[in-house]
């Protein structure tokens, strides 16, 4: 299959697919802590992984696809799976302990963990003055909001916080093995399956250890939030997501990230009734200003 051209410009097909999909991953959060009444968090992210491996399954059987490749790239896969399992194991259980906008502002420090690798990692993708710069403004914001707590939180939001971090670091860590050993060779669709997939084992160890009861109360709305983790979330927007990096420049549609911590905290406020702490105020403009830094690419 031939590989498109990346484009240097985001057309307006592009812009329209990364509000939407910003907007969709600003929900998730809020989404993933009310689920979390009724499913044990461990447990909702393997279903949300199997349901979305299995639309991945289809699609390849649709497209007439291999399902596995029988090289090299499927140990790959296997390590990105496992990559992909603790993060969203430290995301799910980290939403027991802190709020949903807390959360996506500390999840999205992963752009900034990538800047930082990718000098070391990555040919070609150095730390400028203005990364640089954009790291230490995030660092800043992420800081603010971590020392600020809500009036009425309890002791161990810490933990939570922590929690979010580590999936951060998982993530970015997705990220650069991805981009270090799998964007040249694998197309969109085996990279989304092979982190779902390979997510799997992981994520069911660690909840069959860590969690004796796994349906704790059903209810329609807690279904239908799983259904959208996994069909809208897991599956179609992070297929769009890897079609558009093989499409079009990866700096570029990296800076339109900034937009789902906002999406995300605004949810959280409006859907779960969580407080605006005046940390959070500031923090979260900082935070977003260090995507964008960290992403401006200067002709």
């Amino acid at each position: 299959m031939a590989v498109e051209e990346s484009k240097d410009y985001l057309d307006v097909k592009a812009f329209i697919l990364l509000l939407v999909i910003t907007l969709v991953w600003g929900f998730n959060h809020p989404s993933i802590k009310y689920a979390n009444q009724g499913i044990a968090p461990v447990f909702a992210s393997t279903l949300r992984s199997l349901i979305a491996a299995m639309c991945g399954v289809m699609y390849c059987l649709w497209k007439k696809e291999r399902i596995f490749h029988t090289d090299i790239n499927l140990l790959h896969g296997v390590v990105v799976g496992l990559l992909f399992g603790s993060d969203f194991a430290c995301l799910y259980f980290g939403l027991l302990y802190t709020d949903a906008a807390r959360s996506i502002i500390f999840l999205y420090t992963a752009p900034f963990i990538v800047a930082a690798g990718a000098h070391f990692v990555l040919k070609g993708d150095r730390l400028t003055l203005l990364k640089t710069l954009g790291l230490v403004v995030a660092f800043m914001g992420v800081l603010l909001v971590f020392l600020g707590r809500p009036a009425a939180a309890k002791p161990t939001m810490f933990i939570g916080d922590i929690l979010e971090i580590a999936a951060a670091c998982f993530w970015a860590a997705t990220t650069l093995y991805i981009k270090r050993f799998m964007t040249s060779t694998v197309q969109p669709i085996h990279t989304l399956l092979y982190q779902l997939v390979f997510s799997i084992p992981i994520l069911l160890a660690v909840s069959l250890i860590l969690e004796p009861r796994w349906i704790i109360a059903l209810n329609p709305s807690i279904i239908v939030c799983i259904l959208f983790q996994s069909v809208i979330v897991a599956f179609v927007t992070y297929l769009v997501w890897f079609r558009l990096i093989h499409g079009y420049s990866v700096s570029r549609l990296s800076a339109f990230t900034f937009l789902t911590p906002i999406f995300g905290v605004l949810a959280g406020v409006i859907f779960l009734d969580e407080e605006l702490t005046d940390s959070l105020m500031m923090g979260l403009p900082m935070v977003c200003a260090g995507i964008f830094l960290v992403n401006w690419k200067i002709k």
